[in-house]
């Protein structure tokens, strides 16, 4: 007893007139290693709860255990540090050179430490939320670490981002407050389609898709006529879709779409494609060296001549009968 005594209290290092003893040591990794093992517990009861109580009252137990651990942590380097027998007094120079030291290399550490505090507390993103940044990477909130939130993408891809970017840059939260949101859906059709018909045809699409919430005096799916188009009539469906779907913007979408086209053609109801008709003008054969043309461009010698035999070529191969392309003054006709 008294050799292991004697072990404990040999002296091992003098940092600011306090002496390190072997025991202080011990003492001091032991009070760690308990708040370590006690952080590791509230974090492994902290996600059993959440899987408990279900996805509403989720983000609330999870605030409340990262402050627990992060508590636990302090207050396990402070019982250390007094463990050590270091009088803290004597070290206000050192701790003064490590603020300074804090301030100039780790000021972006300390910075998303306190702006990840910040979102716990402020709530405007919690887990479970499935958020857009403004570079368009979205994702679910799996965690709000103390550097970095991770997003969990529909690809099953992580995305960290620092906790200073969330707080201080745009995003776009779609589920805040576990709350559905409308969405809009653009298609458009032939100019002259029947507009009654159409409002059916997309309401039947709609209607198909397994996701859209039923019908009641909150959640009405509507088909709206936005904007006249070149040669189409432009709508857009607007419906609300189950909270699970929001959270696949990619797949939502595509439901929509591919449910729209095969009710648009059960109905006969035509989609406009692009399509162009391109008309050239029979010009005047013009003396040589002369630089203007019918159209207003420019021509000089010989080419001048050779783009004359050309639409003269064209004009004779088109007064032949047979099908032919459709011609006019330039003119471009489109359709959207």
């Amino acid at each position: 007893m008294n050799e292991a005594a004697v072990i404990l209290n040999e002296p091992v290092l003098r940092i600011a007139g306090s002496v390190l003893t072997v025991g202080s040591v011990l003492r001091a990794i032991l009070v760690l290693l308990i708040a370590v093992l006690a952080a590791w517990a509230v974090r492994r009861v902290t996600r059993r709860m959440q899987v408990r109580i279900g996805e509403e009252n989720a983000s609330a137990v999870y605030i409340g255990g990262q402050i627990s651990r992060y508590l636990i942590v302090f207050a396990g380097i402070a019982v250390a540090i007094s463990a050590l027998g270091v009088d803290l007094s004597a070290l206000s120079l050192f701790a003064g050179a490590l603020g300074v030291g804090i301030g100039l290399g780790l000021q972006d550490i300390v910075k998303n430490f306190f702006c990840g505090i910040v979102l716990l507390f402020d709530r405007g993103v919690e887990v479970g939320d499935f958020i857009e940044l403004e570079d368009g990477t979205n994702g679910a909130v799996t965690s709000i670490g103390a550097r970095a939130t991770a997003l969990v993408t529909n690809d099953n891809v992580t995305v960290l981002v620092p906790n200073a970017n969330l707080l201080n840059g745009k995003l776009t939260n779609w589920t805040r407050n576990r709350a559905t949101r409308r969405i809009h859906v653009p298609f458009h059709v032939a100019l002259g389609a029947d507009k009654d018909l159409v409002r059916q045809a997309a309401l039947e699409a709609a209607n198909a898709v397994p996701f859209t919430l039923p019908e009641g005096d909150r959640h009405k799916s509507q088909v709206w006529l936005v904007a006249f188009g070149d040669a189409s009539l432009r709508f857009e469906l607007v419906v609300w879709p189950s909270l699970d779907a929001v959270k696949r913007p990619q797949s939502m979408m595509a439901a929509y779409c591919w449910a729209l086209d095969d009710a648009l053609r059960r109905h006969g109801i035509e989609i406009p494609v692009p399509r162009q008709e391109l008309r050239i003008r029979r010009g005047e054969p013009k003396p040589e060296g002369s630089t203007e043309l019918n159209d207003g461009s420019f021509r000089q010698g010989e080419a001048a001549d050779s783009k004359n035999d050309a639409a003269v070529d064209v004009d004779e191969a088109m007064d032949k009968p047979g099908p032919r392309a459709a011609i006019g003054e330039a003119a471009l006709f489109g359709g959207n």
